[in-house]
């Protein structure tokens, strides 16, 4: 829904939100459930208003607990039976400045005094995220602190001993380090948003004294908007693409009436400056592992013209694809979707056109468009959309770009072969399928929760989850490393199965959207059914959940030969194997073990 979307009226959102809700819970989307716990310091029913509304729109469909005014303490260290039933998926702590009850307040204390300030209060906060964690198990998202709109000493107070800022900043640094050091805890950064927002539009002395609001009620939507972005990253609901027109938006300037020593970027004017800023700002997002797209009518010669010019930041290795043509702008989008095997929705698209982007917007449902009108409110709107919500990287995110590279390459290779099993043989594939490992743990819940076209059950894991599943001896947990003559596809597979008597029951089977095609299925499921065969299993079970994005598997039991058993109306479907005549099915990769992987 465009009026959820960043940049946003929150005026508007705050008066038309119950109208606003009807059209999303009526436009027949499918969401995940998610169950959240708001543990507030101050009042807090407005953002649960707000937080609904987005989270809707980002596919999730909440359910809220709300603590009493000013509980989240109690809640938090001493439980009630509401809460402990509610048993919640995510908690967030809605704390402000206005909980910060050790701030210093006598100029006679003793830096050393102070520090025990410090350390108290931090230590107040952290009781709480630790008893939080060993008793739900599941992410808590904490607020830090803005600094006060009013001070007593001028700029002292942001580094003197005494100074109520410096308190707070360095009271957000021990909550920053203590996020870095904790899976699974997550810090909303209040502290920027206060300040993008304004102090002195964030601070409502009125709205705290009438309701207990300890911000105005305008900038409730942004603070809303900040945590369902964190929400929605952990369930993997973040974009993946930024696809960009060059032409004025990239470099300043028509390539194809400029020429390349015609154009705008470097360091000679300010609008040369402008764009070469902008692209450093955009070839940022690629080490994070964003992948970056052109998608620009032109001709492609006069594009790699452009991006080969010697001042330019971005150069086409930087790309995964680059569509230069004649061709409709959604039409390419739709093209390089299909080549990467990503759905539209995955794209962010970026152009100086707005009838461009317009054309776009109302052609590929779910493309996001940011339309450039200068280079700094673009980067601004990028930064404060949420796209690219940060909750973890690991090492196969920032290889993203050169795994997809690689993958265009293998794209390029199977049009010489006439067989599609010789295109297959000759990528010269090798397999490590092994027990979870804790250094691949973090990238094996990652690709739970970002995983949808090829996610049989589309079941999510947190990383107490997994911890959980790890730990059990009723499981059965593989995951599956993929690499060729390209390169390293990194993990890309992951299966887990518990076992009830003589059968498996597949809870999780989900494969990245890089290797469909590749026969890794066949792989996993060998070593699946080897697996089981050394427990005493004869049985495995299948079950195939529909979404809205997953119907490409719903037949892929039956083509490993599995046994329909159940089929319901909405397209869900139980199915079986036996294990007794199993033969198995992989004969183009070769498998081998993590140590000799790690030694090649």
């Amino acid at each position: 829904m465009k009026e959820l979307c960043y940049p946003f009226d929150g005026k508007y959102i705050r008066k038309n939100r119950k109208k606003l809700k009807k059209q999303l819970l009526s436009d027949g989307s499918q969401r995940i459930k998610k169950k959240i716990a708001v543990l507030g310091g101050s009042t807090a029913d407005d953002v649960v208003f707000m937080l609904e509304l987005f989270l809707l729109n980002f596919g999730i469909e909440p359910e809220f607990y709300l603590s009493e005014y000013n509980k989240f303490y109690e809640d938090a260290m001493f439980g009630t039976p509401d809460l402990d039933s509610f048993n919640p998926d995510i908690i967030y702590i809605h704390t402000t400045s206005r909980n910060i009850t050790m701030l210093p307040d006598n100029t006679s204390d003793s830096p050393e005094q102070i520090e025990e300030r410090l350390n108290a209060q931090f230590d107040y906060f952290k009781q709480i995220w630790i008893n939080l964690a060993k008793k739900f198990a599941c992410p808590i998202i904490q607020n830090n602190f803005e600094l006060p709109l009013c001070r007593h000493s001028g700029s002292y107070d942001g580094w003197g001993y005494y100074g109520k800022s410096a308190f707070i900043s360095r009271l957000n640094v021990k909550m920053s380090d203590y996020a870095r050091r904790i899976n699974g805890f997550y810090i909303n950064d209040i502290n920027y948003l206060s300040a993008a927002c304004g102090l002195e539009k964030w601070h409502d002395p009125q709205a705290w004294y009438l309701y207990k609001y300890a911000m105005s009620l305008e900038v409730i939507p942004d603070l809303a908007y900040s945590i369902a972005c964190i929400i929605k990253s952990i369930y993997g609901k973040n974009k993946k693409v930024i696809d960009l027109d060059l032409d004025n938006t990239l470099w300043g300037g028509v390539i194809g009436d400029d020429g390349q020593e015609g154009i705008e970027i470097g360091q000679e004017t300010a609008v040369a400056q402008s764009f070469s800023e902008f692209q450093s700002f955009i070839r940022e997002y690629k080490s994070y592992g964003v992948l970056l797209a052109v998608c620009s009518k032109n001709d492609r010669e006069n594009a790699l013209l452009g991006l080969n010019h010697p001042e330019t930041v971005l150069k086409p290795d930087d790309f995964v694809s680059i569509k230069a043509n004649w061709e409709s702008k959604d039409r390419n989008i739709e093209e390089a979707a299909s080549e990467l095997n990503l759905l539209p929705e995955s794209f962010i698209f970026v152009d100086d056109n707005p009838a461009e982007c317009a054309i776009v917007e109302s052609q590929l449902n779910g493309v996001s468009v940011v339309n450039l009108t200068s280079v700094g409110s673009a980067m601004y709107n990028l930064s404060r959309s949420g796209f690219f919500e940060i909750t973890s990287i690991s090492a196969d995110d920032i290889k993203r770009t050169e795994m997809y590279a690689a993958n265009a390459q293998r794209a390029a290779q199977q049009k010489s072969f006439a067989s599609y099993s010789d295109y297959l043989l000759s990528l010269d594939m090798h397999a490590v399928i092994e027990d979870f490992q804790p250094v691949y743990l973090q990238r094996i819940t990652q690709l739970t929760n970002k995983s949808n076209q090829f996610n049989l059950t589309t079941k999510r894991y947190s990383d107490k989850d997994m911890e959980a599943v790890c730990a059990s001896r009723e499981h059965i947990r593989l995951y599956g490393r993929l690499t060729d003559k390209f390169g390293d596809n990194g993990i890309v597979s992951v299966v887990i199965g518990r076992c009830k008597g003589d059968a498996l029951h597949v809870e999780l089977w989900l494969m990245s959207c890089r290797v469909l095609k590749r026969d890794m299925e066949l792989a996993m499921l060998d070593e699946l059914v080897s697996q089981c065969k050394k427990r005493g299993i004869s049985k495995i079970v299948g079950y195939y959940y529909k979404t809205a994005k997953n119907s490409m598997v719903s037949e892929l039991y039956g083509s490993f030969g599995f046994e329909l058993m159940e089929k319901a109306e909405n397209g869900d479907s139980v199915w079986s194997l036996d294990l007794s005549c199993y033969e198995n099915k992989n004969h183009v990769i070769k498998k081998e073990s993590e140590k000799d992987h790690d030694h090649e």
